[in-house]
């Protein structure tokens, strides 16, 4: 049996239910916690349809003194910030930078790699974004499943959201609690327009998906957008 199509209006709920659970992570627990494996497969909705960060398999605790930890790289291919898979160095960064993909496959309704594959064939699957919203054609992106039925101006939004959170450069990115507060429509407009003298430095890039293939710990993510929202509580 078919699951239900996720309306537009769910969708905006659980990226902010996400970025409340990341921001929760983050900034509000001692020792702070690195998830490095945000997709939308492991983004659970209670019975409430509110959304709860799931699967802690690969988090890290992390003193809050501390900038990052160093470890093998793990995670899944077309999510993994650019830092992390060069250096093995993973921090809040790296989760904001899933985060950003993780808003690309609610608007896609498709998994990061699909979703990349597609999109390589066009160009660097973030390069391809920036272009297609520069030129104003952001609605190729959208789910068709949702068939016209979503708001344009926070399909915008959301869009600079997430290629805020996927900047080349840690540092350039978004704390969680700034995405929490875009998400939630305050801030957006001044920190875009900051990040465009930052773009004209050549740093909007992401490595190509395929680059990850190397290691042998990272996931091919399977599932679809349908089936990785799971209607259940926390596993």
């Amino acid at each position: 049996m078919a699951k239900p199509v996720l309306d537009w209006g769910l969708r905006k709920k659980i990226a902010l239910g996400a970025g409340r659970g990341l921001l929760y992570l983050h900034e509000q627990c001692d020792p702070k916690i690195i998830h490095r494996d945000v997709k939308a497969a492991n983004i659970l909705l209670d019975d409430c349809c509110e959304a709860v960060v799931g699967d802690f398999g690969l988090a890290k605790l992390l003193d809050h003194q501390d900038s990052h930890v160093t470890t093998a790289v793990r995670g899944t291919v077309g999510h993994i910030a650019p830092e992390y898979l060069s250096t093995g160095q993973s921090s809040e960064k790296t989760d904001v930078f899933g985060f950003g993909i993780l808003l690309l496959e609610l608007i896609t309704g498709q998994r990061a790699l699909e979703f990349g594959k597609a999109a390589n064939q066009k160009g660097a699957m973030l390069d391809w974004v920036k272009k297609i919203h520069q030129e104003k054609k952001l609605d190729i992106l959208v789910d068709k499943d949702l068939k016209n039925n979503y708001d344009r101006m926070e399909l915008e939004e959301l869009v600079k959201v997430a290629l805020l959170c996927t900047q080349y450069l840690p540092g350039h990115r978004p704390k969680m609690s700034e995405v929490v507060r875009m998400l939630e429509g305050d801030g957006l407009a001044e920190r875009w327009e900051a990040s465009q003298g930052i773009e004209s430095t050549g740093k909007f890039r992401t490595p190509e998906l395929s680059s990850s293939e190397r290691y042998s710990d990272l996931t091919d993510d399977s599932s679809l957008l349908g089936q990785a929202i799971e209607l259940s509580g926390p596993r």
